[in-house]
């Protein structure tokens, strides 16, 4: 599960089409499966949800799905067999009869969600799949894609709602004007203590002097004061320094990371 982040105009949905053969790149080169994208065999196994689609809606949902197999070159036979399934699958079971322009939002995401799946594809781009969801659409989502992962099928999971990321990736990568600015598994971007929130018995120039020995000291307010971390320092190091100083420590709150801690303090430190 690898999701790929960025702020808007960031290139993300350039990328995807550059890998699905949409647009060409000016230089560099993008492969799938081994399969240089200028190829079509790279994008048989490949399933694809656009963030921005339009279907036929004079075609009913059942009638669509059969379009799109027969353009993936499903037999007759297969077609029959799968639609039904993907169509329960994404919670269409009772609606595949009809039109789909008289589907409702989320409806139209299941069915655009049933199309991505339905040849079997080892890999399926989704580009923004929640954007246009509720809460609970969002969330059957996120159930759909990690029901993928179970399958042994890879999702490259392009977005901008970072806690949607978050919750189903593995790995992630974030971009920014066209570059990757990181790279790598999620729990290795997120992870470590970030901050140390003290609030001590006096915070006076001696104990910011010790403070900046293990990181960047802000955030001060009379007894209370924060901390952020420099890699490698853990909150007990700084707890027992205070303590030996004859510093007092009322309380000393750890606070992790989250992506959205890293994806702002990337994006923001290139600003300019």
């Amino acid at each position: 599960m690898f999701g790929f982040l960025g702020p808007n105009g960031a290139g993300k949905t350039t990328t995807v089409k550059i890998l699905l053969g949409l647009v060409h790149a000016t230089s560099g080169r993008a492969a799938i499966f081994g399969q240089p994208v200028d190829r079509a065999e790279s994008r048989r196994a490949v399933g694809y949800l656009p963030e921005n689609f339009r279907f036929h809606e004079w075609l009913t949902g059942r009638e669509l799905l059969d379009f799109h197999g027969r353009l993936a070159g499903m037999g007759a036979e297969e077609r029959g067999k799968r639609i039904p399934e993907v169509l329960a699958r994404v919670g269409l079971a009772g609606r595949g009869d009809d039109r789909v322009g008289g589907y409702s939002k989320g409806m139209t995401q299941r069915i655009g969600l049933a199309q991505a799946i339905l040849h079997r594809p080892r890999l399926v781009l989704l580009d923004e799949p929640t954007s246009a969801l509720d809460p609970i659409g969002r969330r059957e989502v996120r159930d759909f894609i990690r029901g993928l992962r179970a399958e042994g099928v890879a999702v490259f999971l392009n977005s901008h709602l970072l806690s949607e990321v978050e919750m189903v990736c593995d790995r992630v990568a974030i971009v920014d004007r066209g570059q990757v600015v990181a790279a790598g598994p999620l729990a290795e971007l997120v992870g470590g203590t970030a901050e140390l929130r003290l609030e001590l018995d006096r915070v006076d120039d001696a104990v910011r002097a010790l403070l900046g020995r293990f990181g960047r000291v802000f955030g001060v307010d009379g007894r209370q004061v924060r901390v952020v971390l420099a890699d490698g320092r853990r909150p007990a190091e700084v707890v027992a320094a205070l303590v030996a100083a004859g510093v007092g420590v009322d309380a000393a709150v750890p606070v992790q990371r989250t992506l959205e801690d890293v994806f702002v303090g990337l994006v923001e430190g290139r600003d300019g």
